[in-house]
């Protein structure tokens, strides 16, 4: 490879990844690396050349290509032994959840400094090893380094993330007592982690005191998207339209990551002509984005208008995903559009290579069962290739209950005390069903059975009543 044509090379493969085109960065690599006979096992790749894909592994969650390059690095001793690429090989294995092979390749670093201990740290935290991320922390100022701000922040973020919030707090107030002060990565942090672990009523007031409590911090595109979802019921709109104003005000509402989290929230809330708004003025869309809005559509009626925006989404260049055909087959059912559900399901995977999960199949028991072909349903569950749930099961239970199928009822309800049988849901939907077949008598047996078993009802099956 001449020296110009590598010079070129390199432009083209640092400007793809300054522009966050991280596909095209692993296509100039092994194209110019792996398919070229010429230079093909002749020329070692720049040294810079190396991490910027590995970093592009990581961005991409492509694990098995940043193996590929982890084995071109072990052919050439100068890059085994070079101390950026070691990094970047770390790094690349913990962002892709391989925590193992982090640590391996950390292991046998001859020499590393405060970044190679963050990076593996860091993997700890994010992939719910706050324990060992601390300990790490521990080792890491037994050896002589003093943690910094990006330690400390791991070290915070993975504990939040584990809802272990003493803990979080606790090393927040260690890492002052270490003269570092909490900034808009802690915070987002600690925000973050609340939401992730349904805690809103935290998040919102971590996000409170950021504001107005003295923190001296400013949210940043990262902390507004971390704190909507905390705001996506009808009861806090009020303080989440709050939060859009302030993200009008300092210019971010139209980021990618806080415009999905506006339409998400809106949706949620109910307010789906706003979202709606928000969702045809943005000018990217992720597929994140497109599924909050399918979702919406589908959860206040507007049905059709949902299916029509699938349709909107590969002329767009969006990519369907597991989430965004549960949106579809929910809207599906809510619309009573049998024939589409059917077609959308065949699709998801003869078109889009997508494997129907379990919420997959309740969704399509649902539909079934809601239109009233409780035999179909019923014929579904017993095609499946995986064992049902108690979705699945509810959702046949409930329509048994909405059609007035006792026997068939009472089938459904003996699967969900099966594999739920702590739960109360089976028998509640079972009373339902024995109700509106005027059984009464075997509605107060099945109420006081539940009574003196003090079983719970579990919440997560409620929507599988509805009719």
């Amino acid at each position: 490879m001449r020296g110009t044509e590598t010079s070129s090379w390199m432009k083209q493969l640092t400007s793809s990844s300054r522009q966050g085109r991280h596909g095209h960065v692993l296509h100039l690599f092994f194209t110019r690396l792996c398919l070229q006979p010429s230079i093909r096992g002749t020329v070692d790749p720049y040294p810079t050349a190396v991490p910027t894909a590995l970093r592009a592994c990581a961005h991409l969650a492509e694990a098995a290509s940043g193996r590929l390059i982890h084995a071109l690095v072990l052919t050439r001793p100068a890059l085994a032994r070079d101390q950026v690429v070691a990094t970047a090989l770390l790094d690349m294995y913990a962002k892709c959840g391989l925590i193992a092979s982090a640590r391996k390749v950390f292991d046998e670093m001859p020499a590393r400094d405060l970044v190679v201990w963050n990076a593996l740290l860091a993997g700890y935290a994010r992939h719910g090893l706050p324990e060992h991320a601390l300990a790490l922390a521990v080792k890491m100022r037994g050896r002589g380094l003093s943690p910094d701000l990006v330690t400390w922040n791991a070290a915070v973020s993975g504990f939040a993330m584990a809802s272990d919030d003493r803990m979080a707090d606790d090393l927040v107030g260690a890492m002052q007592e270490d003269g570092f002060q909490p900034d808009v990565v802690t915070w987002t942090s600690l925000v973050s982690g609340s939401v992730l672990n349904f805690q809103y009523g935290r998040a919102r007031a971590l996000f409170r005191q950021m504001v107005a409590g003295g923190a001296c911090v400013l949210p940043s595109s990262a902390t507004l998207s971390s704190v909507l979802p905390a705001f996506g019921t009808v009861g806090d709109i009020k303080h989440g339209k709050e939060v859009h104003g302030y993200a009008i005000v300092t210019g971010v509402e139209r980021e990618l990551t806080v415009g999905s989290a506006l339409v998400d929230m809106y949706a949620k809330s109910g307010l789906v002509h706003e979202a709606r708004y928000l969702f045809d003025r943005m000018s990217e869309r992720s597929t994140v984005t497109w599924n909050s809005m399918i979702f919406g559509l589908a959860n206040s009626g507007h049905c059709q208008e949902a299916v029509g925006l699938f349709d909107r989404m590969p002329r767009e260049g969006a990519k369907p995903d597991h989430l965004t055909f549960t949106a579809l087959l929910t809207a599906c059912s809510y619309g009573g559009m049998v024939e589409v559900g059917k077609a959308l399901y065949r699709g998801m995977r003869e078109e889009y290579g997508i494997e129907p999960r379990l919420e997959h199949y309740a969704c399509m028991v649902h539909l079934l069962g809601r239109a009233g072909m409780l035999d179909e349903a019923y014929d579904f569950i017993k095609a499946m290739p995986v064992e049902p749930d108690c979705f699945v099961w509810g959702a046949l239970l409930g329509a048994c209950r909405s059609h007035g199928n006792v026997e068939l009822a009472e089938l459904a309800a003996s699967r969900v005390r099966t594999v739920e049988p702590g739960s109360a849901a089976g028998y509640v939907l079972l009373s339902g069903a024995l109700a509106s077949a005027g059984q009464q008598h075997d509605v107060f047996k099945i109420k006081r059975l539940v009574k003196r078993r003090r079983l719970k009802r579990l919440d997560g099956c409620s929507w599988l009543e509805m009719s």
